[in-house]
Order: structure tokens, then C-alpha cells, then sequence
């Protein structure tokens, strides 16, 4: 793992790209070559370096990104990453030949550029393949030791498995630390030798310290003396930060919380997102505006009821305020007055209703919630009042996800479905907390490209 900004990002995944974008650069040449010959090629360079190359890079790179080609995990498995690779790419030649008449000096005439497009898809499928032996390699090669034998520790062996984006690992075993052991998978080692002389004997990478109770029982010399050897010693609720990209709420303490690093709001970064918000919602509204009129006259003329509809949500600090979405439930949903969570195939939806929750477009007028300052474009979904207190009261540090400002889009949105029940609010506190912790201008811009995929692939919609 590398991490940028306090964000962990897989090594694998980051290499991928940089090697991609030298495929992509290497494509633009060689498809002139095949399409024109040599001779042309060497007139198309200095042209190229002007501007084409960057562009085709760059639009190429935020089409896969947007087709969930750079993300940890795929619900196709590792090889869902090829019908991926052939839609973007094909798309990205379309949405160049659309746009030839309007910068004809930044574009490669469509003749060359399928050329150009069909070499991409040749060598980022063979990177891609390459890519995969790599990983799989990589996951043989990472041995873990897991200190404990408890609920909390064997929760290690969950993430063994690993995910396309990023390679799991080999759980060598699991060492008794002054806990009741667990009688699940893993195999427990007896600690007949030193836990030095264990790691070296396992070809230990790195030790995950998974026992509660560390006071009486944790060895701390010879954890630092497997350290100083150069096994990496790490606390399991930053293993599972690392690894998932989540905080896990049953490893997780308020002394971890209070030492951990993150959490940071300076004045300077506060400005930045905000300049961010405003300018992120005023372009979605501009480009949107067509789309956010006919879903006004639609949902006017389907039962003649208000367009917009306001409803009370728990903001920064625990400030309520009104949430502004388009109106996709018929009149009066909750005449009863109790909330309710939404379910699928929620009968309270109206027909248009469902069309605009599956690709969003009922959340675009929370852009002006962004710009009267209520919500930040990237940040926590907030909720309903009636379900904040029900929560908070059930779930440990719920409140702490209301230390920044709510979000139309956040970590939890794009790596989690959409959550309609108790269950569903812990597991993306998980990722809300993470967010809280690390969030960055880097993170906000990786979670943009995200919610692309999510939109593409109407993930969680409901």
C-alpha cells in the first residue's frame, strides 16, 4: 500500500496506471504507423506533443476511471476488468470523433484514432494480464502472523482472500495472547519458541497485534525485536484501515481514535473544500440544467404535485437542516407520520420517481444545499433526525460522521449499496468514519471518479 494524503491506495493498482498511461502514449504512435506509416508518424510527433497526447491521455485515463477500472474491487471478479476495458475505450473513440468538429487541432481524425484505439485495447489488455499474474504472485508472497486468537483476530481472515485491486495474502497462524481462543478456521501456534524466531522460521512479512488486552499479556520485546529484524508490527484496526479502506467498529477503541493520525480541520483546508464545493456544484447545475427542467415538467405532470421536496436531515454539529431533492415518492408517503427506511421496490415511489432514484438525478437539487453552505459535494449522506437519534443511541461513535459537513456523494455511497436498515448504517459508518479520518481534496476527487462508476452501473440505486 502507498498512502497519499493519509489515503491508502494499493501499490498494484497505481503501477497499472502509470503503465497504462505509457501504453496509451506508446498507442498513439504506433496506430499512426499502422494506419499511415512511418513516414507520417514522424510528422504526427510534433504535433502530438502539443497537445493531442495529453488530451487522448488524459480522457481515456478518467473514462476507465469512470468505468471502475482503478477501483479495489469488481463484482465481476478480476476478469470483469476486460468487457470494462472494451466499453470505455470504445466510448472514449466516440466521445472524440463527437467532439472533431469543435477542436479539430486537439483531436486525431476518427481514421487514425480507431487505429490508435484498437492498439490501446491490444496493450492495456495485455497489461492488464500481466498485471493479474503479478498480483496473484504478490499475495503468495505476503505472510501474515496474527497476535490473538479471539473474535477480533480471526476477523483478519476475512481479508486474506483480497480483491483484483489489491492482492490478499497467507495467514500463517494465529498466536494465543491471554485470550479464550476461538475454534474457527486458522491454524493456532503454540508459542514453544520466541515470536522472532516463529516469524523467521514462517517467513513472517508482517505481524497484526489482534488481542484486546494488552496490559499483562502483550509481549513487547519481542514484538519490537521481530521490528527491528524488519517484520512489520501494526494494530489491527489500522491493518483493517489499510486493507479495506474502512475503520472496523469492533476493533476499534477511543484510545486508537485519540492517538491515531487524521482528523484534521485547519482553517486552510476548510477553505479549500469549500472552494471546491462551490465550484463542483456550480458546474453540475450549468451542465444540468436541461436534464433538472424536464424532470421538473415530468414530475409536474405525472400527478400534478410539487416538484421539489424538502425534508429535515442532521448536518455538521448536529445542525438540522432542509434537504432539497426532486420529488420521486407520491404525495403524502408518510401521512402516518412514522419514517420509514426505503426499501426495494418501495411502494410509496412514484413511476418517474424510480427512473430518476436509479440514476440520481432526483439528488441534483442538493447542489444549492452545497452552495448555501448546509452540505460539502463529498461528505457523510446525511440522515433523517428520527433515524440519527435512533443510531446514535445503538451504534458506537455514530455521532463523529457529524464532525464535517454531510455530502451528495461520499466513500460510504461508492463502496457500500445503499443502506435501508440498522445493519446497513454500521457497515457504512465503517467507511464514514475513514472518510472523517483521511478525507483530503485527493480522496473528494477519487470519490468523484467513483460515483461516475456508480452512476454507469446504478449500483445501490433505490
Amino acid at each position: 500500500m502507498i498512502r497519499i494524503f493519509r489515503h491508502y491506495l494499493p501499490k498494484g493498482l497505481l503501477i497499472l496506471g502509470l503503465s497504462e498511461m505509457l501504453v496509451l502514449w506508446g498507442a498513439l504512435y504506433a496506430g499512426v504507423v499502422l494506419r499511415s506509416g512511418s513516414s507520417s508518424a514522424a510528422s504526427y510527433a510534433h504535433t502530438m506533443s502539443n497537445g493531442k497526447a495529453f488530451l487522448f491521455i488524459v480522457v481515456m485515463l478518467i473514462v476507465m476511471t469512470a468505468f471502475g477500472l482503478y477501483q479495489r474491487d469488481l463484482k465481476e471478479g478480476q476478469w470483469g476488468y476486460f468487457p470494462r476495458l472494451l466499453v470505455s475505450l470504445s466510448l472514449g473513440f466516440i466521445v472524440f470523433c463527437l467532439f472533431v468538429p469543435l477542436v479539430p487541432s486537439l483531436i486525431l481524425p476518427p481514421p487514425i484514432l480507431a487505429y490508435v484505439v484498437l492498439v490501446a485495447l491490444c496493450g492495456t489488455m495485455l497489461t492488464r494480464l500481466l498485471y493479474i499474474a503479478i498480483v496473484g504472485r504478490a499475495a503468495i508472497n505476503r505472510q501474515v502472523l496474527v497476535l490473538g486468537t479471539g473474535r477480533r483476530a480471526r476477523a483478519v481472515q476475512a481479508l486474506a482472500k483480497g480483491t483484483p485491486g489489491h492482492p490478499g495474502f497467507h495467514v500463517v497462524g494465529f498466536v494465543p495472547c491471554g485470550e479464550k481462543e476461538n475454534g474457527q478456521e486458522g491454524q493456532v501456534l503454540r508459542q514453544q519458541r520466541s515470536l522472532s524466531v516463529l516469524a523467521k522460521d514462517n517467513r513472517v512479512t508482517e505481524i497484526v497485534v489482534g488481542s484486546r488486552d494488552r496490559r499483562m499479556t502483550l509481549p513487547i520485546n519481542e514484538l519490537l525485536e521481530c521490528k527491528l529484524s524488519g517484520v512489520r508490527v501494526m494494530d489491527l484496526t489500522t491493518f483493517f484501515e489499510r486493507e479495506s479502506g474502512r475503520i472496523e467498529l469492533e476493533s476499534l477503541n477511543a484510545s486508537w481514535l485519540v492517538f491515531a493520525d487524521g482528523f484534521q480541520q485547519s482553517l486552510i483546508k476548510t477553505w479549500v473544500k469549500r472552494a471546491f464545493d462551490i465550484v463542483a456544484s456550480t458546474v453540475l447545475l450549468i451542465l444540468c440544467l436541461p436534464v433538472m427542467m424536464l424532470t421538473a415538467l415530468f414530475i409536474k405532470l405525472e400527478d400534478n404535485g410539487p416538484v421539489f421536496y424538502r425534508q429535515n436531515r442532521v448536518g455538521q454539529g448536529h445542525r438540522p437542516f432542509a434537504l432539497l431533492k426532486f420529488r420521486s415518492m407520491r404525495v403524502n408517503a408518510e401521512k402516518d407520520g412514522a419514517p420509514q427506511w426505503a426499501a426495494k421496490n418501495d411502494q410509496r415511489v412514484t413511476r418517474l420517481g424510480g427512473l430518476i432514484r436509479k440514476v440520481r438525478i432526483d439528488e441534483l437539487p442538493q447542489a444549492l444545499n452545497v452552495l448555501r453552505g448546509d452540505m460539502s459535494f463529498v461528505g457523510p449522506r446525511p440522515e433523517r433526525p428520527f433515524f440519527v437519534n435512533q443510531l446514535t443511541e445503538s451504534i458506537p461513535y455514530y455521532s463523529y460522521r457529524h464532525t464535517i459537513k454531510p455530502g451528495i456523494t461520499g466513500w460510504a455511497q461508492v463502496r457500500y449499496p445503499y443502506g435501508a436498515s440498522v445493519e446497513d448504517a454500521v457497515e457504512k459508518l465503517k467507511y464514514d468514519l475513514y472518510y472523517v479520518k483521511n478525507n483530503s481534496l485527493f480522496l473528494d476527487l477519487i470519490i468523484l471518479f467513483q460515483t461516475l462508476q456508480v452512476l454507469i452501473f446504478q449500483d445501490g440505486a433505490r
